[in-house]
């Protein structure tokens, strides 16, 4: 026999201080547990150490083998531990009971206790044992989704409260708002009647909405007249009704002209097979194009925008819908008073409205050409009646001056810029995040390592669109480089994460960005097109837009304009 046969049978050496349980688990092996009697182990076998450890041949006898000393249980005993063990696992029965969760931090310790017959300790329960269901779940509801899948983590109860439907359902319109998660249990519940399937629980649904990787595409077929092609236009989606208004067409001509179509409530309702589009009285407002009109409510503010004759505009002006009938509708335009004070004549601009209070317009193409970089906020606090425009003065650093970038309201006062073409007509994928909640509004831009990130960020682009999706995803899409070659790639910006990155909570990761999968009849290659989303936050309306591959900037009668409707909706197991 060589050596090493020797050593490959012989057994591993335990300490005297093992405990008996690791000496329990050393001596087992799958070929002693299929075994009719288990081995008798020798009082001087070295495995057992100090512990020695009579194991009982048994044949018929159905009582479990033990260690010596080991007192036998009676079945009674058994029967009344395992019915405490039962009554301990067992999630709370209802979602209103207050019997507090020391039931089951404390349930196993009391169970031991009263078997041993040891006095309870349950006079002094830790803090938590102390709080009731209700209370517990409104101290979740207030912590982020990381911690409340951690407290999860600690044991069955925990596991099963943290999944409640009204938790997750709570976070859901913290996180995405109240409007958004109204739409979106609506769209659930639509589902449901439609097709008979039970909607998936909350949870599934925030982390589906986490890990969205895939949109699909379909182009919406129109009956009778609809808008002519044309670029630079605003499409909005108010009250149910796609709103599309100016734009510039061939010939560089501008449009005046006011179209609409019904495309549901975005409450769960599906846009209809064929769409058909209504036009609205034309000239008011004038004609123009590269105008913003961004939603304070169901109500349209325009601004600005360039004429066919070179025109910087920087009116401001409101339009309420009205609905006449169920499939007929009106809007009504009227010039806002603002006062003296307004911004310099402008278009191309990007301009959001932050908590249906205030309309923030940044950068553009001023007078002679020129590229901005100067911010405004329009206060219509006091309702829309009135309102008053002055310039937000800021500290260094600023982002450098540019047209034909987005500006997106990500929640509460803060909002993301990106991309666009600076002065140099370089175009440009910068990132920065404003914020105007106290009184020193402040630019700051995220910068990530392009070395870790590459390939996981957009290219530079200038006419892209910016729309906020489900669960404060920006949702990016199209545009063009500086040699005018237009995109086709949607782009999810993660603004959670960057919200953490930005409070010093994290580093930028590489994922902050994340390239989508498209399914069905993708949009092709656009720029300068319109896009808006519904209240759901799932679907997303683009329309319209350049579409040549490759331009060159003196060729302004070789564009091409689409006139053609898409619909791109969220990939979602609801």
């Amino acid at each position: 026999m060589t050596d090493d046969h020797h050593h490959k049978h012989k057994p591993a050496t335990l300490s005297p201080s093992t405990p008996p349980l690791v000496c329990l688990l050393a001596c087992w092996s799958p070929q002693s547990q299929q075994s009719a009697s288990p081995p008798l182990a020798k009082a001087s076998d070295p495995l057992l150490g100090s512990h020695r450890i009579q194991a009982v041949k048994h044949k018929r006898s159905r009582q479990p083998w033990r260690p010596r000393g080991v007192k036998p249980i009676s079945q009674e005993s058994w029967r009344r531990k395992r019915a405490r063990a039962k009554k301990w696992r067992e999630p709370w029965p209802a979602m209103g009971c207050s019997g507090g969760i020391e039931a089951a931090c404390g349930g196993a310790d009391r169970m031991e206790e009263e078997e041993a017959g040891a006095p309870s300790s349950s006079s002094s329960p830790p803090p938590i044992a102390q709080l009731g269901y209700d209370q517990l779940l409104s101290v979740l509801r207030l912590l982020p989704p990381e911690a409340v899948l951690s407290f999860a983590a600690t044991c069955r109860a925990f596991r099963a409260w943290a999944s409640s439907d009204a938790l997750w359902e709570a976070l859901c319109r913290r996180d995405w708002g109240a409007r958004t998660a109204a739409a979106l249990a609506e769209r659930r519940r639509e589902r449901e009647r439609g097709g008979g399937a039970v909607p998936a629980p909350w949870r599934r649904v925030y982390a589906e909405v986490a890990r969205l990787g895939a949109l699909s595409a379909r182009r919406v077929p129109v009956r009778g007249a609809s808008p002519r092609p044309r670029a630079s236009h605003s499409l909005n989606l108010v009250a149910g009704w796609l709103v599309l208004f100016g734009g510039g067409c061939e010939g560089g001509h501008h449009l005046d002209d006011t179209w609409v179509a019904y495309a549901g409530t975005g409450a769960g309702n599906r846009l209809p097979t064929v769409l058909s589009w209504q036009q609205l009285a034309s000239g008011i407002p004038s004609g123009r194009f590269s105008h913003s009109c961004t939603l304070v409510g169901d109500t349209l503010v325009l601004f600005g925008g360039i004429t066919d004759r070179g025109q910087r505009l920087n009116d401001t002006w409101i339009g309420q819908v009205i609905s006449e009938e169920p499939r007929r509708m009106r809007i009504s335009w009227r010039l806002l008073e603002v006062g003296p004070l307004a911004p310099p004549p402008r278009g191309a601009h990007a301009a959001c409205c932050v908590n249906d209070k205030f309309i923030v317009i940044h950068g553009g193409i001023g007078l002679y050409g020129s590229r901005l970089g100067d911010t405004w906020l329009l206060d219509l606090s006091n309702g829309l009646r009135s309102g008053s425009w002055h310039q937000i003065r800021y500290t260094w650093p600023l982002p450098p001056p540019r047209s034909g970038h987005s500006l997106t309201w990500i929640g509460g006062t803060r909002m993301v810029l990106f991309g666009g073409r600076g002065s140099e007509f370089e175009v440009l994928n910068d990132v920065w995040l404003f914020d105007i909640s106290d009184h020193s509004p402040k630019w700051k831009e995220l910068k990530y390592d392009l070395s870790s990130a590459l390939g996981e960020m957009p290219f530079p682009r200038v006419g892209h669109s910016a729309v906020l999706a489900l669960g404060g995803k920006v949702l990016v899409y199209g545009g063009e480089d500086s040699q005018r070659r237009r995109k086709d790639d949607f782009w999810i910006l993660d603004t959670p994460a960057l919200l953490q990155y930005e409070s010093g909570s994290k580093k930028m990761s590489k994922r902050m960005w994340k390239k989508l999968r498209i399914d069905g009849q993708c949009p092709n290659y656009r720029s300068f097109h319109g896009a808006c989303v519904d209240t759901s936050g799932c679907c997303v309306y683009i329309f319209g837009g350049m579409v040549d591959g490759l331009v060159h900037p003196a060729e302004a009668l070789g564009l091409r304009f689409d006139g053609q409707l898409y619909q791109v909706e969220l990939v979602l197991h609801l």
